[in-house]
């Protein structure tokens, strides 16, 4: 990738040195939705930064259960993957492509390098630690202290954002798996939802009321 173009998907890197390392060093990884780009038990070999589209990421218990812990949109990398590269540890989340997507892969040895070297590559490390830990304790804090009603709302609102739309394309079992519950579950909140007109239910597609979020949040 040229300077220019990382210039656009990435404004907040200015250093053209680090810029001209980034161009030279890192690959750029077409990834088609519903893909995989990393699993529990792998070793991390790059540090991948969303250009384009957007990467989901789940934590995995010993049973396969999911949790879904936090969207990467363009712009963005992973805290969770930098802390593994950092200790030479395995993977422990799940990352898949939420849509089509496009990563900006930077090879392990060079974020250690580049954190020596350049103060805003070593700035957008810390950045991406303090936003992703903020967002992994309002994960607890919804796993611990919120019933599941408030979690399906405060979720259904965290996919309209990410889709930029009011039309979710997503099943009953694939938001249950997400949320760590029964499909039955949800199923029964999101008709109480519907019961109340702030969805709309349909095969597969939720529809949802364009002040959604300020209905929940009064």
């Amino acid at each position: 990738m040229d300077i220019d173009d990382l210039k656009f998907h990435l404004p907040f890197i200015t250093d053209s040195r680090l810029l001209e390392a980034m161009g030279k060093e890192a690959k750029i990884i077409e990834i088609d939705k519903g893909k995989s780009i990393m699993e529990p038990g792998q070793f991390i070999k790059m540090v991948p930064i969303v250009l384009e589209g957007s990467i989901k990421v789940l934590r995995m218990d010993e049973e396969g259960k999911e949790l879904f812990l936090y969207y990467l949109e363009p712009g963005e990398t992973c805290a969770l993957s930098l802390t593994c590269c950092s200790a030479s540890k395995p993977s422990e989340i799940k990352a898949v492509a939420e849509e089509k997507t496009t990563l900006l892969a930077i090879p392990v040895l060079k974020h250690e390098q580049w954190s020596d070297e350049f103060k805003q590559w070593k700035d957008y490390v810390s950045s991406t630690y303090q936003s992703r830990f903020q967002e992994m304790l309002k994960t607890l804090d919804a796993v611990a202290f919120k019933r599941m009603d408030e979690r399906l709302m405060r979720y259904i609102v965290t996919k309209m954002k990410q889709a930029k739309a009011n039309e979710l394309h997503i099943t009953h079992q694939e938001i249950a798996t997400e949320l760590g519950t029964s499909r039955e579950v949800i199923s029964r909140l999101l008709k109480q939802l519907e019961n109340k007109k702030w969805i709309e239910l349909g095969r597969n597609v939720i529809y949802i009321r364009d002040d959604f979020e300020e209905l929940i949040n009064k």
